[in-house]
């Protein structure tokens, strides 16, 4: 197995590049041309808009293939009904670089209730339609079309999260390994810079995509004829077949690629499908903190390309953010970034921090306000195993579930430095936390909410118990609601020293897999008595290869094979989320409904407690009567 090159970009440590001396990467050929470029190295396919912003992975994979002295176009949300766009800048000499965007297709096109979005936060003016359904596999397709014989390299989110057998909600099947319908020669999985480089650089070298098999964060398929890999270094996962015949096998083929997440001890994965097999080799080392500093360092223009007149809504919402660190060991069930962004937290240094900072103080659209300085938490920067030998033999799932592991290192003190000089740089009015507060681990530094509630909450913080009941709480890898209600009572208690009126803003998830409709009732009861009115709330989607995808597909936890409740159908999940905006008058009638479903009503009247009035309010028959309607016209 290759070792994980990391190849700092040096640059000047003086501070990072002004945005406004920076140019974006070429969109067309005109543009490259006046590069002087006759030809590019490197065409990225991506389904989002193209902003020059280090938050946009074509943005800081293209930037960083820039820096090695690369050349690279940008083909952003092409129309995939043929293949000219592909054409746009000619053949590219090593390779087609392939990704649906920051989301998933399907998770970006459709809710929970499997409806089309009415918006896309990564395309112009938030329009949909864009980008196709399965993004990856028509790019992959018309790229093949474009140039046969191009490597095409496959990665991003999507592909990430369907590297092996996955449960697909939208078609509610078991799919097969993206590698084998996309035909890609490789898919990166995980964080792409260092691997984008090594394939660039033995592409350039002479080496075949073939011989990039031995790389780290690759999955690949073999032919027919060819032996998969066997041995003490290598897990065979049930088969393709087999997960999608047998619910039980879907489950510990589940469980088995999550023990494998580790980088420091991960073997080689294989699964068989039908004649051929699907190779998933360990994940990519984490990265140096040098290595790091270097990709966020480049000269970035912050902006979305000049091409575009719109707005491009999640350019909005994160251009004068901070990201500070990657990776995140909470090992939440529903959540994709371990899998993704891997679990070892990897940090930038305080320099590259207040550089990028003073960059964005040199920008005259700068307003002085940070956003955000955060990551996938607000709080894990320079946390991990304070024993490294330690940490290379774990195969814990998460180290904070179901308690903090005595190992971690959850000093504060490190990220309360970054945020005091941060809000102390020139031309910086505040800087706000937006990422979400792991709060067990900020109870463990009293002075840390205590910063936050000083000076960096612009009124409302963001957090997620997520939910009330603890055997939900259990399969979620959260913890228990007792740890949200002490957090809540100290940050009260902080923002009430300073003076401020200041209040937490809960994310709570409805039909989560364990939660039955007994769990949702005591959930609204107290957000009934803590007076939480959620304006939006969270429908679990089972997002590819995740835990909790694994429990509603199979309605097994695949870490104890037991059988789990699954709110699956509509009519189940409706009332789930009706409950938790109770106070609506539209969903007086589904609340109404499971409470009297359930057995519960002492809920029902006019008491502390109870979540709707004994006679439904006037402004709650308009929604009744479309229902009223259908059933006659069926009648």
């Amino acid at each position: 197995m290759a070792s994980n090159p990391q190849s700092p970009i040096r640059n000047p440590k003086s501070a990072i590049p002004n945005p406004q001396s920076a140019s974006p990467l070429p969109m067309n050929l005109d543009e490259a041309r006046a590069r002087g470029w006759d030809e590019v190295d490197v065409v990225f396919v991506t389904g989002d808009a193209y902003v020059d912003h280090p938050s946009f992975a074509a943005a800081i994979l293209g930037r960083v293939l820039e820096a090695h002295g690369y050349r690279v176009g940008i083909v952003a949300q092409p129309d995939w009904h043929d293949c000219e766009a592909w054409r746009e800048f000619g053949r590219p000499r090593l390779f087609f670089a392939v990704s649906a965007g920051n989301m998933d297709s399907m998770l970006n096109h459709y809710t929970a209730s499997r409806k089309v979005r009415n918006d896309d936060a990564y395309s112009p003016g938030g329009r949909i339609g864009a980008r196709p359904d399965r993004a990856t596999l028509a790019y992959c397709q018309r790229a093949r079309e474009a140039y046969k014989g191009v490597p095409i390299i496959a990665g991003g989110v999507e592909a990430s999260l369907r590297r092996l057998a996955h449960y697909d909600y939208w078609s509610d099947t078991a799919k097969r390994s993206i590698v084998l319908d996309a035909k890609a020669d490789l898919v990166v999985f995980g964080m792409g810079e260092s691997a984008i480089i090594e394939i660039a650089d033995r592409l350039s070298s002479g080496e075949g995509v073939v011989d990039l098999r031995d790389m780290r964060g690759v999955a690949f398929v073999l032919g027919a004829s060819e032996a998969p890999p066997s041995g003490d270094t290598v897990v065979e996962l049930p088969s393709y077949e087999q997960v999608k015949s047998d619910k039980r096998a879907f489950a510990l083929a589940t469980r088995l690629i999550h023990q494998e997440t580790n980088p420091y001890n991960a073997r080689t994965i294989v699964q068989r499908h039908d004649r051929q097999a699907v190779v998933c080799n360990p994940p990519r080392l984490p990265e140096s903190q040098e290595a790091v500093d270097s990709y966020y360092d480049l000269p970035y223009t912050r902006r979305p390309h000049p091409r575009y007149t719109e707005p491009i809504p999640a350019y909005e919402m994160i251009k004068d953010s901070v990201t500070i660190m990657r990776g995140c060991f909470g090992g939440c069930s529903f959540c994709s970034l371990s899998l993704h962004q891997g679990r070892i937290v990897q940090s930038r240094s305080k320099r590259s921090i207040l550089g990028e900072i003073a960059a964005l103080g040199r920008d005259p659209d700068f307003k002085g306000i940070i956003s955000d300085i955060g990551g996938p938490t607000a709080n894990m920067y320079r946390m991990r195993c304070r024993l490294p030998d330690i940490e290379a033999r774990c195969r814990r799932l998460s180290c904070v579930h179901p308690t903090i592991c005595r190992l971690l290192n959850t000093d504060h003190e490190p990220l309360l430095d970054v945020m005091r000089e941060a809000r102390g740089q020139e031309e910086v009015r505040r800087v706000l936390v937006a990422s979400g507060v792991r709060m067990d681990l900020a109870l463990r530094c009293p002075e840390y909410i205590d910063e936050l509630a000083s000076h960096h909450v612009g009124g409302h913080l963001k957090v997620a118990p997520e939910h009330t009941d603890p055997e939900t709480l259990r399969l979620m890898k959260k913890p228990g609601i007792e740890v949200f209600a002490e957090f809540a009572r100290r940050f009260d208690q902080a923002s009430s020293r300073v003076g401020k009126e200041q209040y937490l803003i809960p994310y709570f998830m409805a039909s989560h897999p364990g939660c039955d409709l007994e769990a949702a009732i005591d959930l609204a009861v107290y957000l009934k008595c803590g007076g939480y009115r959620p304006e939006q709330v969270q429908d679990f989607i089972p997002a590819p290869m995740d835990p909790a995808a694994c429990m509603y597909h199979t309605g097994l936890d695949p870490v104890t094979m037991r059988p789990v409740h699954v709110a699956k159908h509509l009519r189940d999940r409706k009332p789930q989320r009706a409950l938790m905006q109770f106070f609506q008058p539209e969903n007086d009638h589904l609340v109404r409904k499971a409470l009297i479903e359930a057995g519960r009503r002492d809920l029902i009247g006019d008491g502390g407690k109870c979540l709707v009035p004994s006679k439904p309010p006037e402004a709650a028959r308009p929604a009744r009567r479309p229902r009223a309607r259908s059933r006659h016209r069926r009648a």
